[in-house]
């Protein structure tokens, strides 16, 4: 039982909370690239070593804008990581990996197949 305690509460996690937290902050207040658009960040794998952080980003709109924006981010990451430095006490900032999350997308398709199912079975 203890050893599930302290996997919770692990560094990294508490990390990758406290970083999620000031990018989504700077990508809403200091970010002004207009490939960005609406982008939301979903989540945050920290490594144990602290020096690569992998973000997850759900974005609005067709394959195309979904490219550009992730370009955006990933061409901004070095303002972000200096930003980052400035408002955490961190030794080194972690290395930023920009990743689409799927996951919306893909639960919203799952509930569509099932609201099919239902109505197949109720006509």
């Amino acid at each position: 039982m203890t050893w599930l305690l302290k996997m919770e509460f692990k560094r990294s996690k508490r990390v990758g909370g406290i970083l999620l937290q000031e990018i989504s902050q700077i990508l809403l207040r200091d970010i002004k690239d207009p490939r960005i658009g609406f982008a939301t960040l979903t989540g945050i794998e920290v490594s144990d070593d602290l020096k690569y952080a992998k973000v997850f980003v759900s974005i609005l709109g067709e394959e195309d804008e979904k490219t550009n924006a992730l370009k955006g981010l990933q061409s901004a990451s070095g303002f972000i990581r200096r930003e980052l430095g400035s408002r955490i006490r961190l030794r080194s900032i972690p290395e930023l990996i920009f990743k689409i999350d799927t996951s919306l997308e893909h639960g919203a398709y799952i509930n569509k197949i099932l609201e099919d199912l239902n109505r197949k079975k109720s006509a």
